[in-house]
C-alpha cells in the first residue's frame, strides 16, 4: 500500500507541475494588463507610472524568465506576492482555505449520503410511486442552476421564513466563542452546503439507482435469494456494496467540479472562501493570486483522487493496490 501511495504522490507532483506551467501561459494569454488596471485605479495612468509598476512586479521580464521564477517559487512552496492585496499569496489562501474546505467537505458528505440513500430506495422500490418521486426530485435539483437554487433558498428560508442567515460565515459583531460560535457557523453553513450538495446529490441518486438495478440482475444475487436471505440483507450486503464502485468513481471525478461549484456558491452567499478570492482576483487581474488559487485547487483535486483510489480497496477488497 505504501508503494502504491508513493507512486501516486510522485505522479501527482508531476501532474501538478504540468498544471502550473499550463495555467501560467493561459493566464498570460488572457486580455488585460494588471499594471494598467492598478495604475487606472490609483488615478495615475501615465506611461511612466505603468512602467514603474511593471518593473516593480517583474512584469517587464521575458515570459520564460517569469515562468522560471514562478515555478522555482512554487517548488519551494512560495506562491508569490499579490499585487493587489499587498500580501503573500500563501497567507491570503491560508486565511480562506478552512472556509472552503468546510463548505466543500460538508456539501460532499451531504450529496454522497443523500444520493446513496435515495438511490437505494429508488432501486429497491423500482417502478413504484416512491421511485418516480425520488427520480423527479433528483432531476429537479440537477436541472436547476446552482445560483438559482441559492437565490430561491435565500428568498424562502431567510427573507420569508427568517429561519437561516442569508450570507456570511458568522454573525458580524456577535463575538461568539466556543460552542455558541460553532452553532452560529453551522447556521450560516446550512444553505450554502445544501445548495451545493443537492446538485451533486441528484447525480449520485441516479448513478446508485442504475448501478443497483444492474447488479440485481446478476447470478450471485439470484443465488442469495435462493438461499432464503431477506430482501433487506440482499440489498445491503450484496447489491449496494457491489454497486458502489461506479458511485465512488463518479465522486472522485466530481471533486474538481465541486470546487468549481463552490466559486458560485461562495459568491452568492458571500462565503469567505478561496472561490470568492479567485473571483475577485480574476476581476482585478491579480495573476499571482489567481495562479496560487489554481495550484491549491489542483492539489485538492489530486488528493481527492488519491483518496478515491484508496476507498476502492475498502469498497471492494478484490481490487489490489498494485493493479
Amino acid at each position: 500500500m505504501l508503494s502504491f501511495v508513493a507512486q501516486r504522490v510522485v505522479k501527482g507532483v508531476i501532474v501538478l507541475l504540468a498544471i502550473v506551467v499550463l495555467n501560467f501561459f493561459l493566464i498570460r494569454l488572457a486580455p488585460g494588463d494588471p499594471a494598467i488596471v492598478m495604475a487606472g485605479e490609483a488615478g495615475a495612468s501615465d506611461q511612466v507610472f505603468v512602467k514603474q509598476l511593471r518593473e516593480k512586479f517583474g512584469l517587464d521580464k521575458p515570459l520564460p524568465e517569469q515562468l522560471f521564477i514562478y515555478v522555482k517559487g512554487v517548488v519551494s512552496l512560495d506562491l508569490g506576492f499579490s499585487f493587489r492585496q499587498q500580501a503573500p499569496v500563501a497567507k491570503l489562501i491560508g486565511e480562506r482555505l478552512p472556509a472552503t474546505l468546510l463548505l466543500t467537505l460538508t456539501a460532499f458528505a451531504i450529496s454522497l449520503m443523500l444520493g446513496i440513500l435515495f438511490g437505494s430506495f429508488a432501486a429497491r422500490f423500482a417502478g413504484t410511486f416512491l421511485d418516480t418521486a425520488i427520480t423527479v426530485f433528483a432531476l429537479i435539483f440537477y436541472a436547476m442552476p446552482i445560483f438559482w437554487v441559492a437565490l430561491m433558498g435565500i428568498l424562502l428560508f431567510s427573507v420569508t421564513m427568517d429561519w437561516l442567515p442569508s450570507f456570511g460565515y458568522e454573525t458580524v459583531g456577535a463575538n461568539l466563542t466556543g460552542f455558541a460560535h460553532a452553532v452560529d457557523v453551522a447556521k450560516h453553513l446550512i444553505m450554502p452546503a445544501m445548495t451545493l450538495g443537492l446538485f451533486f446529490m441528484a447525480t449520485y441518486t441516479r448513478m446508485t439507482r442504475a448501478s443497483m438495478l444492474e447488479v440485481k440482475r446478476l447470478d450471485f444475487v439470484k443465488t442469495a435469494r435462493a438461499k432464503g436471505l431477506s430482501d433487506a440483507v440482499i440489498q445491503r450486503r450484496h447489491v449496494l456494496r457491489n454497486a458502489l464502485l461506479p458511485v465512488v468513481t463518479l465522486a472522485g471525478v466530481h471533486s474538481g467540479t465541486l470546487i468549481g461549484g463552490a466559486v458560485i456558491t461562495e459568491t452568492v452567499f458571500a462565503w469567505p472562501g478561496i472561490g470568492r478570492l479567485m473571483y475577485d482576483a480574476l476581476l482585478q487581474r491579480d495573476y499571482n493570486l489567481l495562479l496560487g488559487v489554481f495550484v491549491i485547487c489542483s492539489a485538492m483535486v489530486l488528493i481527492f483522487n488519491l483518496i478515491t483510489d484508496l476507498v476502492y480497496r475498502l469498497v471492494d477488497p478484490r481490487i489490489e493496490f498494485a493493479s
